[in-house]
């Protein structure tokens, strides 16, 4: 066997064979920038730990300066923003459980006549601890307002009511986690997460199969319609879906010990949406794909958006409000709110009601672009 040496010109002859093909497959090259840049964007600006200017509603009973000078403090605190006044504690525990508040402040009857005789009157705070890092931070700043709170209104006689311990208690609430056990929100979302990457590949990578093989013309030849061929390819990954829901289920009850409050019959209702949704992405995802390897591709274009600004892996409320626009729009975002309700908060239909509508208006929405694709495939 001959040894030849290293001729540049035949290496750089692959170097520029390569940038042209890089240059033909146009997908391919926007994913190698995309993906980079969107995770700088993402992780720079949108992922923040310590969330602030919370919403937060306030149930008054004692209209007096005190309580007043409290509501100020909460909000000039930075994590609290006052977003309601209520009248009932029948309105606090609806607006907690569809997710619409972080925090309920009760200030109870006569509670400036309490905290001026010394009886250290207590303030309740109810918090939405389903996800238990999204309300740590203000719960250890509204223990601290307790003892400086009221400070300018405690003078003269009031004074020796300053100091340490403060002049009011506040009782804090922990709802739906009272022990912050992270798992209780990490794995019914991870049901979430499995979904959407597992249902986008498969029937991704299932079209762009039929392209491969040379079997879409034949489909395109019979009198199939396209709605029947986007129907027929979806639902066997449905009951593949189910399958995956039921083992994640059986493991989160069963290692993890997820309480399992509402109904798992309205839960399985919100699952079959969300899969036949992330079924019809895939679908109009394989449309544009010409090979199994740009279908993986964009599923991970579309996948690690949805992972990081859904809520799942940092506060949803903690991002920039442009990000929490565009986590919105995507249906991991309020299945993770219909699922974790359901499961942690004993949520019913009234409640996931709000929720399901945007995943509903969004399946039918990709489903539209998807048939139109469709129509033009091998054109």
């Amino acid at each position: 066997m001959s040894f030849q040496r290293f001729a540049w010109h035949r290496f750089w002859a692959m170097v520029m064979k390569e940038f042209i093909q890089m240059r033909r497959d146009r997908l391919t090259f926007a994913m190698m920038v995309g993906i980079p840049l969107i995770q700088l964007v993402l992780f720079g600006f949108a992922i923040n730990s310590d969330p602030k200017h919370l919403p937060t509603a306030i149930l008054v009973a004692d209209n007096s300066p005190f309580s007043r000078s409290f509501v100020r403090a909460l909000e000039n605190s930075d994590y609290f923003h006052v977003a309601r006044t209520l009248s009932s504690e029948e309105e606090a525990e609806e607006m907690l459980a569809e997710g619409d508040v972080q925090f309920v402040v009760e200030i109870p009857q006569n509670f400036a006549r309490k905290l001026m005789r010394g009886e250290r009157p207590e303030i309740l705070l109810a918090a939405d601890a389903t996800d238990p890092s999204a309300t740590g931070n203000a719960i250890a700043a509204i223990n601290q307002l307790g003892q400086t709170a009221l400070n300018r209104d405690l003078q003269g006689v009031l004074q020796p009511l300053q100091g340490k311990p403060g002049p009011f208690e506040v009782t804090i609430h922990r709802r739906y986690n009272p022990e912050g056990i992270t798992q209780y929100n990490i794995v019914p979302g991870l049901m979430g997460v499995i979904l959407t990457m597992t249902m986008i590949m498969m029937t991704g990578l299932a079209m762009t199969r039929e392209r491969e093989r040379g079997t879409m013309e034949n489909l395109l030849a019979t009198p199939v319609r396209p709605f029947e061929v986007m129907a027929g390819k979806i639902v066997p990954y449905i009951l593949v879906g189910y399958i995956q829901v039921v083992l994640i289920l059986l493991a989160a009850w069963a290692i993890f010990g997820v309480p399992m409050v509402g109904s798992v019959a309205l839960l399985f209702a919100v699952v079959l949406v969300f899969i036949a949704a992330n079924l019809a992405v895939g679908i109009t995802f394989s449309t544009v794909a010409r090979n199994q390897m740009q279908a993986m591709q964009m599923t991970f274009f579309f996948f690690l958006p949805s992972m990081l600004l859904s809520g799942f892996m940092f506060p949803f409320r903690g991002m920039p409000e442009w990000a929490q626009t565009l986590g919105e729009i995507l249906p991991l975002t309020h299945f993770l709110r219909m699922v974790r309700g359901i499961l942690l908060k004993g949520n019913g239909v009234a409640d996931t009601l709000p929720h399901l509508l945007p995943l509903l208006l969004f399946l039918l929405a990709v489903v539209a672009i998807g048939l139109k694709r469709y129509r033009k495939t091998l054109d």
